[in-house]
């Protein structure tokens, strides 16, 4: 694409480039192409130019005849920024559509321009896959000043500038002037103001009689210095290039020294001479020529010269694809092969083949093949059918090409059709069509199931005729038959029946002379195939009784391909012969079948395990009550680990008696056995499962017998489990004792206790005793364990103790009329004796309930009063032993009001008041008092002060003219008093005159030029994060903030984002590139002066290892 056109220079030194499509300097002498109308835009914007402060307006017309809805434009100046966020007074989008020409019109007008709306602008249209575009120009000019124009009038304020306030009022400039005017001002003021500091812009602009001091400034600031001549470049390299990809494109510089040192960076690397990079040099002229140029050249070049350096950007577009040559329309028939072809501009370009819209699936299992070869693509479809009629296209980036492509069947006649038949079951099926054309292939299906030639069924076609035969027909064989032509939408369809007169088939049974035996109590359900077509009617009997289908017990049920007899609960009346008739049109069959109804023994009684060894045990039971009407002929046993659910049999011969001794069991295991009678009918069920027992030996004894308590009639032992228990468990321990002399060991406890500690209670008081411990598991119990000394039954004397709570170590506080509950524990054996005194007397029971226990006492007042209040004194006692504790008890009531309130002077708008504290506090300490003021016209109460605790206070802020009265609420911790004590007399306040001579301070002037208090650093970004630079300023007024990149300014950039905030400036970069690296500037601007900071950015490029 060709490099940037240098348009022009504004009157400042400015110089304005566009992105558009223009030319190299030196080919500016070739012709433009221009490129062909896109299927798209009609009519594209034009380029125009425009002076500063005129209208412009850009159209781009779209044609809609082909389009279902409306197109998608977006608008953009440069390479990023869309406009459609921009739009305002200054801008503003139109879009139109006319019904009767189908085109949409859509409008881009800029109102009063600005210098730095010039540039290049872009204009993208998207309709589904389609996509146009189309850029133009924009260059701004300034006005033409004339040098009769009086500076010093142009910038007096003027009522009729409203949006345009400041900046110069031409409109006022051109309405003052004189017709014929052609002297010049006496004193050139732009000369006096680019050379004076900016300190003295004020003092100038009041000399020369300037009052619009901001439009002034705001115009300077516009006027930029001349750039100070390079030393090292004649001339420099141009802002921006732009190129086509696969293009050439030429970087010249001129060199003022031609013997200073030159090199080329390409995104601050160094490059290389290479047959892509290649170094001319033309006299005083060095270009850099970049060939073939591809998506990884756009990027930032820059040129070193000794010490100085220019950069430029280089854009690189890629060309559309664009078909060349379309594809045509196909009509065929099925089975059929199509190609569609198309020619596209590039080699092996990106193409997308669809149908009716949507993709064309191109896999290895598809039907559709595409081929390219060099500009050629192709569309394959080997076997056509009906379903590939439709609209086929090819997209490309530059357009799309379309044709239609229609599949029709051929034309069938049919000579013969089927004929419906009905045939006798097992007799051969014939059937015969004839169609034309004769060589079209076909297929038979059934019921719609395809039919497929086997063994049986024959499948024969010769020219015209297509035959199906089948041997031996069944009654499957019946039903819909269709012949449909390959290809062919038609079909021949038939009907076909098959007849089968009824038959039972009892032989299928396998009963022995047709006799079904059934087990008493069981449900029999006895299903006898049946056959015939169409299907007969079946009728069940006994003897001359017909069972219905709707019996409750013994009913008859009748299905397609059998018949059934279902008995739920069997019974012995059931026994008998059952007669089966049926019918249908083709005959009449029938049969019997006998039922016999037996029944199994009852399971024998629940086994007993009358001895256990270390892995076998011994076990008896008792034959079943009932033996199912047949002799018992023996006993089949089952044993099961109980934690299991799986039983394992012990004898797989008969066991003629009832007694059986189970071997081989695995010691520590707990067992279950259970029995099984067996007579000729079966077995019966398993009988309940024997008790669990287990083949283990007996523990070891108890350990750590030790003496836990002892009163005068019980003794507490203690002890800990047998250190060897063994697989069976513990079931509980044993606890016997003896006097002491005696052998006459008592079990104290007659059931076995699983804890390991027991009271034994009824003992003789002083008596001295003996105790063992035995541990009892299935296997019996084991030895002893003895206390080896003797116990004396007496009980220990244990002092009391009084366990205070902590919150009533102080003084416990309830208001009148709450619940008081304390429960204040103790310690002492014999169980002690409690007492309460109240002040040192007995404490009334009417008034408080007392409830004393083992190890507690609870002091209980249902409805607290203030007389309850008090010191209570407890007193524990085991005989000589004595603990006492004090329980400090507060009730406490609201307060009544203060005493003598009274006023005690008046002055100004202020009263002094004073009052003594209330007669009765509540029984707690005042916290506080609540003064009221109210007028005595109204006498409605408002509240001056809360919570205040001194007995005098001076009101203030009263209202002069009105005549006050005040009382006064005490306060303690239940909250105000019920009632307050008001002031007998009132107080007037009186208006008094005053002077007040305000004091004179002058204004300190906070004004300073801008000072960065904090500077730019130096940092290193990682490409693809996002990067911030902070710096922070201090001005007033507050100064206006200016971010640069390389002396540039960033203004309206999408990757920049910039914040302000308190003085704290921060530039944030979006995932920045090794383009994004160099010098960036802050620069603050107010009206006493400038400041200016920089910091170098350098972007890396992560290394993958």
């Amino acid at each position: 694409m060709p490099e940037p056109t240098k348009k022009d220079e504004t009157p400042n030194g400015e110089k304005v480039w566009s992105l558009g499509e223009g030319q190299a300097p030196e080919d500016l002498d070739k012709p433009v192409d221009t490129p062909p109308l896109s299927s798209l835009l009609i009519e594209r914007p034009q380029g125009g130019s425009i002076t500063v402060g005129g209208d412009i307006s850009f159209v781009a017309k779209v044609e809609a005849q082909d389009l279902l809805r409306k197109p998608t434009i977006k608008w953009f100046k440069g390479k990023w920024m869309d406009l459609a966020s921009k739009t305002g007074k200054h801008l503003q989008l139109k879009e139109t559509f006319d019904r009767r020409t189908k085109i949409h019109t859509f409008e881009m007008h800029i109102i009063k321009a600005k210098d730095n709306y010039a540039g290049n602008y872009r204009c993208e249209v998207t309709y589904k896959d389609k996509f146009d575009s189309c850029s133009f120009d924009l260059e701004v000019k300034e006005l033409e000043q004339s040098q009769s124009v009086d500076i010093r009038s142009a910038f007096k304020r003027s009522s009729e500038g409203h949006e345009d306030a400041g900046d110069l009022d031409f409109s006022g400039l051109l309405k003052h002037r004189e017709p014929k005017q052609d002297e010049t001002p006496e004193v050139d003021v732009w000369e006096i103001l680019k050379s004076a500091r900016p300190d003295q812009y004020e003092k100038i602009a009041f000399e020369y009689g300037i009052t619009d001091l901001r439009g002034l400034l705001k115009r300077l600031k516009k006027t930029k210095k001349e750039e100070k001549k390079s030393e090292a470049f004649a001339k420099k390299l141009d802002p921006a290039y732009q190129a086509d990809k696969g293009g050439k494109i030429r970087l010249v510089v001129d060199l003022a020294d031609p013997t200073v040192e030159l090199k080329w960076y390409k995104n601050g690397q160094e490059i290389r001479p290479t047959p892509k990079f290649i170094f001319e040099q033309k006299g005083t002229q060095r270009i850099l020529v970049i060939n073939n140029c591809g998506l990884n050249d756009d990027a930032a070049y820059s040129v070193a010269a000794g010490e100085e350096k220019c950069t430029t950007e280089l854009f690189v577009k890629e060309l559309p694809v664009k078909i060349t040559k379309g594809i045509e329309a196909v009509k065929t028939t099925v089975n059929e092969r199509i190609e569609l072809e198309c020619e596209v501009s590039e080699e092996g370009a990106q193409v997308k083949w669809c149908k009716n819209g949507v993709e064309v699936p191109t896999g290895p299992r598809s039907r559709y093949r595409v081929k390219s070869d060099g500009l050629k693509h192709w569309l394959i479809i080997d076997d056509a059918s009906k379903e590939d009629t439709g609209t086929f296209s090819l997209m490309a980036s530059g357009g799309t090409s379309e044709a239609k492509v229609q599949v029709e069947l051929k034309p069938l006649k049919i000579i013969q059709d089927l004929q419906d038949m009905t045939v006798l079951l097992g007799q051969p099926l014939k059937m015969h069509c004839e169609i034309f054309p004769g060589n079209v292939p076909g297929r038979w299906y059934r019921n719609g199931q395809l039919i497929q030639s086997n063994d049986r069924i024959n499948i024969l076609q010769r020219a015209k005729n297509h035959r199906l035969e089948i041997v031996n027909s069944t009654l499957h064989d019946a039903g819909d038959y269709t012949f449909v032509p390959e290809g062919y939408s038609q079909s021949l369809c038939a009907k076909i029946h098959i007849v089968d007169p009824p038959r039972v088939h009892l032989e299928s049974l396998n009963f022995p002379d047709n006799t079904v035996t059934i087990v008493a109590g069981n449900k029999l359900r006895v299903e006898i195939p049946i056959s015939g077509e169409p299907a007969p009617r079946v009728v069940w009997m006994k003897g001359e009784r017909v069972i219905l289908d709707s019996g409750h017990r013994v009913r008859a049920e009748t299905f397609p391909d059998h018949t059934s007899l279902t008995i739920d609960i069997a019974e012995k009346e059931d026994t008998g012969n059952y007669k089966i008739v049926l019918q249908n049109e083709a005959g009449e069959a029938g049969a019997s079948v006998k039922v016999k109804v037996v029944d199994i023994p009852d399971p024998p009684e629940v086994p007993l395990v009358t001895e256990v060894g270390g892995d076998w045990c011994s076990m008896t039971w008792e034959p079943p009550i009932y033996d199912g009407g047949s002799p018992i002929l023996g006993y089949f046993i089952e044993r099961k680990k109980k934690q299991s659910s799986r039983w394992m049999r012990l004898n797989f011969d008969l066991n003629k008696e009832t007694t059986f001794e189970p071997k081989k069991m695995i010691e520590g295991v707990p067992y279950e056995v259970r029995v099984f009678a067996v007579n000729a009918i079966g077995v019966s069920k398993p009988s309940e499962p024997s008790k669990a027992f287990v083949p283990l030996a007996v523990t070891s004894e108890p350990t750590m017998l030790v003496v836990d308590d002892v009163t005068d009639t019980t003794v507490t032992m203690k002890w800990r489990p047998p250190d060897t228990i063994g697989a069976a468990g513990l079931d509980g321990y044993l606890v016997e004792y003896c006097i002491e002399g005696t052998d006459d060991w008592r079990v104290t406890n007659k059931e076995l206790t699983e804890k390991t500690k027991y009271t034994i209670t009824g003992l003789p008081p002083e008596a001295k005793i003996l105790v063992r411990v035995r541990a009892i598991n299935a296997a019996g119990a084991s030895t002893p364990r003895t206390l080896q000394h003797s116990i004396l039954v007496k009980e220990v004397i244990e002092p009391p103790k009084i366990r205070i709570p902590r919150h009533l170590k102080q003084t416990y506080t309830r208001k009148v009329g709450e619940a008081v509950n304390l429960v204040i524990p103790f310690m002492g054996k014999p169980r002690p004796k409690v007492s309460w005194l109240k002040e040192g007397q007995t404490v009334d029971p009417t008034q408080v309930t007392i409830r004393n226990t083992d190890c507690d006492s609870i002091i209980f007042i249902r409805k607290a009063e203030r007389k309850h209040s008090g010191m209570y004194d407890m007193k524990v006692e085991v005989e000589n032993h004595v603990d006492t504790a004090i329980v400090d008890i507060q009730i406490v009531d609201l307060p009544g009001p203060p005493q003598c309130v009274k006023i005690d002077e008046v002055w100004g708008g202020n009263v002094a008041l004073d009052w003594t504290p209330p007669k009765d506090n509540g029984n707690a300490a005042i916290t506080g008092y609540t003064i009221q003021k109210a007028d005595k016209k109204t006498m409605e109460w408002y509240t001056c002060i809360e919570h205040y605790h001194r007995t005098c206070i001076t009101i203030t802020e009263l209202v002069v003219g009105n005549e006050y009265y005040f009382r006064i609420y005490s306060e303690n911790m239940v909250g105000l008093s019920e009632g307050a004590t008001q002031t007998k007399d009132s107080a007037l306040i009186v208006k008094e005159g005053m002077q007040l001579k305000n004091p004179e301070y002058i204004d300190h002037d906070f004004k300073e030029p801008p000072k960065f208090t904090q500077p730019l650093i130096n940092t290193f970004a990682i490409a693809g994060y996002n990067a911030t630079l902070n710096c922070s300023v201090r001005a007033n007024p507050r100064p206006k903030v200016i971010w640069m990149k390389n002396k540039i300014a960033i203004i309206d950039d999408p990757r920049y984002r910039m914040f302000s905030n308190q003085g704290v400036c921060t530039l944030e970069i979006r995932k920045p590139s090794p383009y994004d690296g160099g010098m960036y500037s802050c620069k603050a601007i107010n009206d006493l002066g400038d400041a200016l900071v920089e910091c170098k950015l350098e972007v890396k490029v992560p290394t993958q290892d």
